[in-house]
């Protein structure tokens, strides 16, 4: 009787377990798990639901990355009335950049209910950012906009989003030491390479030249990222030249 209840009733605990963690993460009660089991869900998993429609969280990631945007722009059309489209895009892209979404993802440890049977070494840094904006999604659909609202201000606008030090932030070292040399006169260059190595996971090497020298160079799991790395060590290098001009 005993080894029968137990296996009853373990698919219990493995949602009670679920719904208390999340419960914490919210800071309120969640209706549906459904919705925030799909948000970790991987499409490698090839799930379906009953009608033949994949079950994976990408849907929900559209959807989350929609509604934040929806609420940061809400907010910043408030408390900073002063500001022009331009302002207010900036400041919204620096608010919900990829590398602010991927550091929420990870400190709410999204990545422990993530399913794949993908290795978690072939994902990139985004896959945090992506399993956020699902998780917003999930809120969404689960307890509508009002409560969606409640869980950014939480945990974005009231400990991250400061209007006067967003301001001097940077979002892209790339896009501002391209300016930088572009409204200098100076040649630039990003010399990119495959460079695997010994590695199962692809690396992508980049030296940056600036008037045919080179000034820095890195190494990452993407192109993209191996740029920006350079572009970063590039304009620490450089930085009283670029603040300067």
């Amino acid at each position: 009787m005993k080894r029968i209840l137990k296996i009853r009733k373990s698919p219990t605990d493995s949602d009670g377990d679920f719904y208390f963690k999340i419960k914490t993460i919210l800071g309120f009660k969640p209706r549906n798990l459904e919705y925030y089991k799909k948000a970790f869900i991987h499409s490698s998993l090839n799930l379906k639901d009953e009608e033949g429609k994949a079950i994976n969280y990408e849907r929900l990631e559209f959807l989350g990355d929609s509604v934040l945007g929806t609420i940061i722009s809400n907010y910043l059309f408030e408390k900073a009335p002063e500001g022009d489209e331009g302002y207010l895009t900036k400041m919204r892209s620096k608010i919900v950049s990829r590398e602010h979404l991927n550091e929420l993802g990870k400190e709410l440890n999204l990545i422990s209910f993530f399913q794949s049977k993908t290795q978690f070494s072939n994902f990139g840094e985004n896959i945090h950012g992506n399993l956020f904006e699902a998780f917003i999604g999930a809120i969404f659909i689960d307890r509508g906009f009002s409560y969606c609202h409640r869980f950014i201000e939480r945990r974005i606008i009231e400990p991250y989003v400061d209007i006067d030090r967003l301001e001097g932030k940077i979002i892209s070292y790339k896009s501002l030491l391209i300016e930088w040399c572009q409204k200098k006169k100076k040649h630039f260059k990003f010399n990119s390479y495959e460079d695997t190595g010994n590695e199962e996971t692809k690396h992508f090497a980049v030296k940056l030249y600036i008037e045919n020298k080179l000034v820095a160079k890195s190494r990452a799991t993407s192109k993209k990222k191996a740029e920006e790395i350079a572009s970063k060590r590039a304009y620490f290098a450089l930085q009283n030249h670029i603040d300067r001009s």
